[in-house]
């Protein structure tokens, strides 16, 4: 399963508009996505009140898993792009 450990980059951390437009990109992708702290359990990235409730601020790093598929490495590239980019500007 591919993963990737990205930074928080919305001022505003996984909330509002970041949280929402990940969360679209992760239940659009067809298969499971997780996102989680790093060591820390992983949470759906699909569910508006698993991300809410993992309460990743700005600056913060976080892993997003995509399960095996044709697509996952495109899959991921996509979440990290949401999550790498400042959503509040």
């Amino acid at each position: 399963m591919p993963s990737a450990i990205v930074v928080v980059a919305s001022k505003v951390g996984l909330h509002a508009r970041p949280a929402s437009l990940l969360i679209k990109a992760a239940a659009a992708a067809g298969v499971p996505v997780t996102i989680g702290r790093v060591g820390e359990k992983a949470v759906n990235a699909a569910s508006m009140l698993s991300v809410l409730a993992l309460g990743a601020k700005h600056g913060e790093s976080v892993e997003i898993t995509v399960s095996d598929s044709e697509n996952a490495d495109i899959v991921l590239a996509q979440l990290v792009e949401i999550v790498s980019t400042d959503h509040d500007e």
